[in-house]
């Protein structure tokens, strides 16, 4: 046999490396079905593009020479003014038209005994929510408000556990109640404890909390105060929390803060959640604290004035930032589902069959976190729903953003998308007569005040009188109002 016959392959053969390679072909079919960027079209940044102006409102002081690290701004009707936390502790008041900045109370002061744990990005004084009848002289919630903090006392019985972690610190939600609702700083006394959960991780631990703020007196929801609480932390969900439904975390609890049929006495069980049996206790096997379940890290959440809709910011894992809505009793899938697809890892999700199973509440908008309009910084924010006359061209649309990156998105309220970034559309600011982005804002700003400029923004949105709009970041200082153009 010549060398150029025993180097020429025989039919049989070729057909053989025709099995292997349809084999190899099909199986990287199958690889192939998983990806860590289930979106293929990126945010559109020109088409719907809408430009607001926006104006400096108030500046708050810096905390240990460093600005401080604002989370969160409420409206509180009934003494007429503005309150917003730093996650060190304090909480500061701001009048209705900026001028007036003043510290209310810092709830990480020694004689309070919360013993605030701010260590690290994540942890710290997460959220607060003043009762709606806070400035109701003689009604049940008059002077009372909560507060909703990480704390580094950690070495008493929680009433959430964990099952595993390793206890690294606990999240306590607090009744503060004041004596003169309208004093200047807060006159009462120590804090009453209403839960407790001990953390597993160090990180995406606590959320928001919120009364309804558009409900009234009568309404079923009036009065009941919605808890956020993450899934426990690490990444993807370790220790299988979200979906147990005897697990306080990864969930947005409703309670009644001045009631006391819960398990410790310290709150009250709302009769319609919507896990509450006909004898009041929860379902078997289900906490009837619940309100929704299988989140990751309820970030910020609120109401649409005209539809009474809940829309949610929940953080992703690895690739999929997110909105839904949330119903009563839903399940918003974490960690089955990484918004429309099944979650595999860290880093890939599951193209196989997205949004197919029918009990899973699946988002409105979603974006990856290799979107090039994010620049590799990402995690998602929410915002309120914009109706009535504050900012016309946006009038009927639901704000939301990146609060890493600090750009600003909103979709339609009322033609809700389903799904994916094509209902996504832009905001830019315009500041004298400039367009800019967020984060172009508190650079500049950093410069003006000697400091160095900040590579993200850690945006937070606040609602103001008349639904204003208002912009936080932790990096100047500077509380920010978007306004409509002159």
């Amino acid at each position: 046999m010549t060398r150029s016959q025993s180097t020429l392959p025989t039919l049989a053969a070729l057909v053989g490396m025709g099995a292997l390679f349809a084999l190899a072909v099909g199986a990287s079919s199958a690889l192939a079905q998983t990806t860590d960027n289930p979106f293929p079209t990126p945010i559109e940044t020109e088409e719907g593009l809408v430009v607001v102006d926006v104006e400096e409102f108030a500046s708050l002081p810096d905390v240990g020479g460093e600005a401080v690290r604002m989370m969160l701004l409420v409206d509180e009707p009934g003494t007429e003014r503005l309150f917003v936390n730093g996650m060190r502790g304090p909480i500061y008041t701001v009048s209705y038209d900026g001028a007036e900045v003043g510290r209310y109370l810092d709830i990480n002061e020694a004689r309070w005994g919360v013993a605030v744990e701010a260590s690290g990005r994540e942890r710290g004084f997460q959220s607060f929510a003043f009762h709606p009848e806070f400035g109701e002289a003689g009604a049940p919630g008059y002077g009372r408000f909560y507060t909703w903090t990480d704390t580094s006392n950690n070495q008493v019985p929680a009433d959430f556990l964990p099952h595993g972690g390793s206890n690294t610190h606990h999240t306590v939600l607090l009744e503060w109640r004041a004596r003169t609702p309208s004093a200047d700083t807060y006159d009462g006394g120590p804090p009453r404890e209403l839960m407790r959960f001990e953390q597993p991780f160090g990180n995406h631990n606590a959320g928001h909390i919120a009364f309804n703020r558009f409900s009234s007196p009568g309404d079923p929801d009036y009065g009941l105060l919605y808890v956020g609480s993450a899934d426990g932390g690490s990444g993807g969900d370790p220790l299988n929390l979200a979906q147990d439904m005897a697990s306080g975390f990864g969930k947005i609890l409703r309670i009644d803060p001045l009631g006391s049929n819960s398990a410790n006495r310290e709150y009250g069980i709302p009769p319609g959640n919507p896990f509450v049996g006909p004898d009041g206790a929860g379902e078997e096997g289900i906490l009837p604290e619940i309100y929704a379940s299988g989140m990751r890290n309820p970030q910020r959440f609120d109401w649409d004035p005209v539809t009474g809709n809940l829309f949610m910011a929940d953080i992703g894992q690895n690739i999929v930032e997110k909105v839904s809505l949330v119903p009563e009793g839903g399940n918003l899938g974490w960690n089955d589902w990484e918004g429309s697809y099944r979650f595999i890892s860290r880093s890939e999700v599951s193209l196989d069959a997205p949004r197919s199973d029918p009990s899973v509440t699946y988002p409105l908008v979603e974006y990856g976190r290799q979107d090039p309009l994010m620049q590799d910084r990402v995690a998602v924010t929410s915002g309120p729903v914009v109706r009535g006359d504050v900012l016309p061209v946006l009038r009927d649309r639901v704000l939301f953003g990146d609060f890493v990156s600090g750009e600003i998105l909103h979709f339609d309220a009322d033609d809700l998308p389903e799904g994916g970034a094509s209902g996504i559309r832009r905001v830019l600011l315009r500041d004298g007569g400039e367009t800019k982005t967020f984060l172009q804002l508190i650079r500049e700003k950093n410069v003006e005040q000697r400091r160095e400029p900040s590579p993200r923004t850690d945006l937070r949105f606040g609602s103001g009188p008349n639904e204003e709009v208002f912009l936080l970041n932790k990096h100047d200082g500077t509380i920010r109002r978007m306004v409509p153009a002159p």
